[in-house]
């Protein structure tokens, strides 16, 4: 089946997770999925607990050999289809977007779930300024995680919410964007990663700006090898590259950059009382994500904004402390992530 051609699950959208047939929900929720059993249930109950209910929910499945398909479709999706050898980032969302009836087009990835019950109307909130392009909101791990790729996501992700963001950083793991403008500039389908912050340049070249919005929060699980660690930052790094063709990262650069890192990921584990049982991670996540960064990068360099904002480790005396909020967290269950909200609401 080429990338243009799709199947879809036949279903009847409930009053939650589900917009009314005919109608245009407020926003659409594309999931790329491969092989996501253990997390896609998560996602789907948590987005039918959500307080914004006008929402219809489209899955792009690449091909997927395990029970994703069979859990999602318990719950009220679209499921569109993509042949794996014609995958790319770019093109699965397109796929989805395509499909979509949304006034925004919301992205999550498939091993996220969202902490509040608010999520989606926090995440849209601040389009209501017509020139904003892009929302994203903040993403942390949980026991799960690795402890270098929390001072990760501490890094690029902070407690402080920014509306009118001029720089082009963002992750499609939980972002929205104007669907007006999305048909105007569809995602760049040649690049092996970053289809998000290359979308994000576009915007912020017609005049209009991001908003990160710090309450507007997911956890977002990385279950991953060390080879699989590799993997994603070597595609991130050759998709940058061609974004930024006229940069250099020298090996001297990455030496760097991996040591102070994992300086600062040390000093951090001690300071929490974790430094005995994380040594060993963090030594082998830095390696496999500069070893990956160097060779997808290879000669080709970084502006110093964006090494700094993909890179540069957090720094060691200020500590961001989690803020707390209003907002109902959600509880997540076995019987929600494996349908039991959407079969509740189809009998009510």
């Amino acid at each position: 089946m080429s990338p243009n051609m799709s199947s879809e699950s036949a279903f009847e959208p409930g009053e939650r997770g589900g917009s009314r047939q005919g109608s245009t929900p407020r926003c659409s929720i594309i999931v790329r999925v491969y092989n996501e059993e253990r997390h896609i249930g998560r996602l789907l109950a948590g987005i039918l607990q959500q307080s914004l209910r006008d929402v219809e929910i489209i899955l792009v499945d690449s091909g997927s050999t395990d029970a994703t398909v069979a859990i999602a479709s318990r719950f009220p999706v679209r499921i569109m289809t993509i042949d794996p050898e014609e995958f790319t980032f770019g093109r699965s969302l397109n796929i989805g977007c395509r499909a979509a009836r949304g006034e925004f087009l919301v992205m999550a990835s498939a091993h996220v779930y969202p902490v509040y019950d608010d999520w989606l109307e926090r995440l849209l909130a601040p389009f209501e300024d017509p020139r904003v392009a892009l929302t994203y909101g903040k993403q942390r791990g949980d026991e799960r995680t690795q402890f270098s790729e929390h001072q990760v996501f501490k890094k690029w992700f902070s407690e402080t919410t920014n509306l009118r963001q001029q720089t082009p950083f963002c992750n499609n793991a939980n972002a929205a964007v104007r669907r007006e403008l999305w048909l105007q500039h569809p995602y760049d389908e040649s690049l092996s990663g970053l289809e998000d912050l290359a979308w994000a340049m576009w915007a912020l070249q017609q005049g209009y700006h991001l908003a990160y919005v710090a309450e507007a929060e997911v956890i977002h699980v990385h279950q991953e090898a060390p080879r699989q660690v590799r993997n994603r930052y070597r595609r991130e790094a050759m998709a940058l590259a061609q974004l930024r063709p006229q940069a250099r990262l020298s090996l001297w650069d990455v030496l760097k950059l991996w040591g102070g890192n994992v300086m600062s990921d040390l000093w951090h584990a001690a300071q929490e009382g974790k430094l005995r049982r994380a040594a060993l991670s963090i030594l082998q996540f830095r390696s496999m994500q500069f070893l990956g960064t160097y060779q997808g990068f290879r000669t080709k360099a970084l502006t110093d904004e964006l090494k700094y904002s993909f890179y540069y480790p957090l720094s060691p005396g200020s500590p961001q402390a989690a803020t707390r909020r209003d907002g109902t967290p959600i509880l997540y269950g076995q019987a929600t992530e494996h349908g039991g909200v959407a079969a509740d609401q189809e009998g009510a």
